[in-house]
């Protein structure tokens, strides 16, 4: 699962995703190339229990970053930047929304209303592009052959595109299983889900105009926003110790890095949510697709356990806490037995019985 990064050029996506992955860039020479990274889920809940069993090992859960090329003219008119958005399961777009008069804007202006608009017309255009000539290569074809299958696509295509001629996006459209195994395959970026993230300055992180500004665009096209300062939390990211971090996170009034807010939002976006395993030499989180019974969950930690699953062991995060110790849950009666129709949820902590 794979979060592309974009944004025009001088928006801070290139330090945003230094401090994310921890990924020192150089400068590329030839044409500019998508470069992938990881950056880890932050989640409080992995933090206490790690607190609580004192492991030998702890792993935290990843998500995969890839930093693609600037949102350049040349990029857009080439097309090549498409392809590489494509490719990703969703998008963070980064936006500038800093002055610095010693960092140029493309535009002479920082605006990040009309760079967002700008950013979205693209991406629309691209995917309305896209079925206008799948169209015309299906009615072609048509006339030629009559074909079922080719009268579904078409009929389909032009759904899409009156959706997409009213300025949608198209993860607002609605549709069936059997539609989006029609187009499965086609490069389309706006059914993609999206992520803001507004890239300020120190100064104004602890303002919330600009969420105001665009909460109704967001709600309307299915967006998520969060405001960022990639300087900041490059400098964060420096320091040494927790306690410094935590400090400095204090000072400025931020409650959450961005790591922490970008990564909750990835998530969200992917449909995804965390599950843990515990115990004396290892606690790990592991990421699965929500709604996904326990063997699918299983499997994300090993194929044999989903092959030979037969139970599984479940303790709530909360409920873990509240009792203090796995030995107070059983005595209260707290320690769950769980079958393959169990549906894992959001901080379920699994111990997974099987035989193969």
């Amino acid at each position: 699962m794979k979060i592309g990064i974009i944004g025009l050029p001088q928006t801070g996506k290139k330090t945003l995703f230094q401090t994310l992955t921890g990924n020192i860039l150089r400068e590329q020479s030839g044409p500019a190339k998508p470069l992938p990274g990881n950056g880890e889920v932050q989640d409080d809940r992995f933090e206490q229990l790690v607190k609580l069993y004192s492991p030998k090992s702890a792993v935290r859960a990843k998500i995969e970053l890839v930093l693609l090329p600037k949102l350049e003219k040349e990029n857009i008119a080439k097309g090549s930047i498409f392809k590489d958005i494509a490719d990703v399961d969703a998008i963070c777009h980064v936006i500038r929304a800093f002055e610095d008069e010693a960092v140029y804007h493309a535009d002479g202006s920082v605006d990040p209303l009309r760079d967002m608009e700008m950013v979205d017309s693209e991406l629309l255009m691209h995917d309305q592009i896209f079925v206008e000539k799948r169209i015309e290569r299906i009615e072609l074809a048509m006339k030629k052959k009559k074909d079922e299958q080719q009268e579904k696509e078409l009929a389909l295509l032009k759904k899409i595109l009156a959706h997409l001629e009213e300025e949608k996006p198209l993860r607002l459209l609605e549709m069936s299983e059997d539609e989006e195994m029609l187009i499965r395959s086609y490069p389309f970026i706006t059914k993609k889900e999206m992520i803001l993230a507004f890239n300020v300055a120190e100064e104004e992180l602890g303002e919330s105009e600009l969420l105001t500004k665009v909460e109704e665009k967001c709600t309307t096209a299915k967006m998520e926003a969060m405001i960022v300062s990639a300087q900041v939390e490059s400098e964060i990211a420096l320091l040494e110790s927790e306690e410094e971090r935590q400090d400095f996170l204090d000072d400025l009034e931020i409650a959450e890095p961005a790591l922490g807010m970008l990564t909750r939002l990835c998530l969200k976006a992917l449909g995804l949510i965390s599950f843990f395993t515990v115990g004396e030499d290892e606690v790990r989180q592991w990421l699965v697709r929500r709604n996904s019974p326990a063997p699918v969950a299983a499997g994300v930690i090993h194929s044999d356990l989903q092959r030979g699953f037969i139970r599984a062991e479940v303790m709530k995060y909360d409920e873990l806490m509240e009792h203090g110790s796995e030995t107070a849950l059983k005595k209260a009666g707290k320690m769950g037995l769980e079958g393959k129709d169990y549906i894992v949820l959001d901080g379920d902590i699994l111990n997974i019985r099987f035989k193969v």
